[in-house]
């Protein structure tokens, strides 16, 4: 059975970025209340007073504060490296091109710290490389079908001196901070130890700053 206290949560959870400002404590309780009580009245059928929402909220602050665990700045130290000028085709996937994949390795000079990776879906292919590759991409890609293209890319990497596989919420964490300064970001990777995001080139300082504090405060989850 629906009660204000579950009606709040609800409601919070389906609101990822009211959900962000809530656990940092920027939002009045008593503006939030105002805003959620014709909804939490409408589902529950009868009125509901506004000090029963802010009792509510003030509970489940409480309660997220007190589960949220907190992972150590020691155990997760890491820099951040930036590449720029990167372009990303989009591919529909076929059976001609998948095994032809691996000849963009001798085309693009991983060596000298140029950009590639291939991701491949279920029913497409992504390559984002360095744009100085571009003619020579479009060449090797030749008739196969473009679903989309995009130039003036950087890459963030997050290179990991901690235990980053396997530890929960740190993915989750640094594309949160990206999505509250509103950056899309096209392409995510990770490896063992690196984690890195393809975003726009008018986008990479705001997303540089967004990772640094990241990574200088405790990450919760």
């Amino acid at each position: 059975m629906e009660s204000v206290s579950s009606m709040v949560k609800k409601l919070l959870k389906q609101k990822p970025f009211l959900l962000e400002a809530f656990e940092r404590g920027i939002l009045s309780y008593g503006s939030l209340a105002e805003e959620f009580k014709p909804l939490i009245e409408q589902s529950l059928n009868k009125e509901v007073k506004e000090s029963a929402i802010v009792m509510a909220l003030r509970r489940y602050a409480d309660d997220v504060q007190r589960k949220t665990p907190v992972i150590r700045e020691n155990r997760l130290s890491c820099e951040i490296v930036m590449k720029t000028n990167i372009c990303d085709f989009n591919m529909r996937k076929t059976e001609n091109l998948l095994p032809r994949l691996k000849e963009l390795y001798g085309i693009v000079n991983l060596g000298r710290g140029d950009f590639l990776n291939v991701t491949i879906g279920n029913d497409e292919i992504s390559i984002a490389v360095s744009d100085k590759y571009e003619k020579e991409v479009r060449d090797f890609l030749g008739e196969q079908e473009n679903l989309d293209f995009r130039d003036g890319l950087v890459s963030l990497t997050l290179i990991f001196s901690g235990d980053f596989l396997h530890t929960p919420g740190v993915v989750f964490q640094a594309l949160r901070k990206l999505a509250w300064e509103n950056i899309n970001v096209y392409e995510i990777i990770s490896t063992m130890t690196e984690l890195t995001v393809v975003i726009e080139r008018t986008a990479s300082t705001r997303g540089y700053e967004a990772l640094q504090e990241f990574i200088e405060r405790p990450i919760k989850w």
